[in-house]
């Protein structure tokens, strides 16, 4: 693939958390990084600007575009917002998101660190009303079980059930000694701040900051040009 011929749109959910905002910033510039010449532009689907349909607009007529989502699985933001944005440009294409994928439940597991076996583990993703984006978070939870002896239970901070509190009490009331979050969440934000106040025990970062993440919005940016993949079906 000639990078410099690509203009890549890593577009992320937005935050006003001023560490999140840094830490997506922070993957971009990795991005750049790791592949020299690669023109990587900023967007947004919500909270933040520039806004997705505004950056595609922008874009010159004849450059090539692929929108990267800094999404961790498909939704509404995947398979509508970015879905139309690139619908609105012949010639558009938008990469799978970024999970789910093993390498993930192993940087999750790193950040879990040490935990007694007789505690649960909540994997907490963000939510979406959409059954298929429950699904591939269940894929992460079968991958992130496989390295841990405690049990995984798929909890969600909106969009469907169980909620986070939903799946601590749970684990509790089947026995858990302790409950530990793993963060399926990028990075710092309203999400990850209302883990806090799940019951918990212990609530591990989110996934940024890590090399990985950059890696990975290369990957699905090369599978993308590779084999013009539709939207969310990657993985």
């Amino acid at each position: 693939m000639d990078g410099a011929a690509t203009v890549v749109i890593a577009c992320a959910h937005g935050t006003n958390n001023a560490q999140g905002q840094a830490l997506i910033n922070g993957v971009r510039a990795a991005m750049g990084s790791l592949r020299p010449g690669l023109c990587v532009l900023e967007a947004y689907v919500d909270v933040q600007e520039p806004a997705l349909p505004d950056v595609v607009a922008g874009v010159s007529d004849g450059v090539r575009a692929v929108v990267v989502p800094l999404l961790l699985t498909v939704g509404y933001h995947v398979q509508v917002d970015i879905a139309e944005a690139v619908a609105s440009r012949p010639g558009f294409l938008a990469a799978a998101p970024l999970g789910p994928d093993p390498r993930l439940a192993g940087l999750l597991h790193e950040k879990l660190g040490e935990l007694p076996q007789d505690w649960g583990i909540v994997l907490a993703a963000a939510g979406s009303s959409r059954p298929e984006a429950a699904h591939r978070v269940q894929v992460m939870v079968a991958a992130l079980a496989a390295l841990r002896p405690q049990r995984v239970l798929a909890a969600y901070g909106a969009g469907a059930q169980p909620s986070v509190p939903e799946a601590v009490a749970r684990l509790r009331a089947e026995g858990a000694a302790g409950v530990a979050i793993a963060s399926y969440l990028l990075a710092p934000g309203y999400f990850h701040d209302q883990l806090s106040t799940a019951g918990a025990d212990f609530v591990a970062e989110p996934l940024l900051p890590s090399r990985l993440l950059a890696q990975l919005a290369l990957e699905r940016l090369d599978a993308a040009l590779a084999h013009r993949e539709p939207l969310g079906l990657a993985r």
